[in-house]
């Protein structure tokens, strides 16, 4: 095993592509002999004369991040030969979106149990305490029905708030459907 230590081993695109590995191959650095298919993946959907001329033409220092760039697109090229590294990003997009709907209604629901707590000048119910705060464990069922917050929707008890009409649905003048629906005549 000792002389395999003071062998150089040709990298990893060298050795596929069956060539002498030069002192100063331009693969040698980003595609060691231990990550074979890393290689492979990039020479099948991009072929190693177009990789070794993108690495030529752009500055040493880029390099890496662009070999990396090159291994992880032709991978996700590998898995899904359609979309690619699209599919992977199409995934995390529609996840942050998930994740911000979340946020969003965590913050609401956050705003909404600290204007709760904040003392709103109605009338203390008989037994409560003034120090302990509205949250939904302990409030009143009064202030339920006054705030609206049964059952976690928005509710409006009949009469709440007079409407200058009625609605149709609502009128037990007459069972006939047609009466009174418009000012049109048919």
């Amino acid at each position: 095993m000792a002389s395999s230590s003071s062998y150089n081993s040709p990298c990893a695109a060298c050795k596929f592509l069956r060539r002498k590995c030069m002192p100063g191959c331009i693969f040698a650095p980003y595609f060691p002999p231990e990550e074979p298919q890393k290689f492979v993946n990039v020479h099948k959907i991009f072929g190693a004369s177009n990789v070794t001329k993108l690495l030529n033409e752009i500055l040493p220092h880029q390099r890496e991040d662009a070999v990396n760039s090159l291994a992880y697109e032709a991978e996700a090229r590998v898995r899904d030969p359609v979309y690619g590294c699209v599919s992977a990003i199409s995934f995390l997009q529609r996840q942050v979106q998930r994740l911000q709907k979340e946020l969003d209604t965590a913050n609401a629901d956050l705003i909404r149990y600290a204007c709760n707590e904040i003392p709103t000048g109605l009338p203390a119910v008989a037994g409560a305490s003034s120090a302990q705060p509205l949250t939904p464990r302990n409030r009143p069922a009064e202030f339920n029905r006054r705030i609206g917050n049964e059952g976690g929707g928005f509710y409006q008890p009949p009469g709440a708030f007079p409407l200058p009409y009625s609605y149709p649905w609502n009128d037990n003048s007459s069972g006939d459907m047609n009466d009174g629906g418009g000012e049109g005549g048919m």
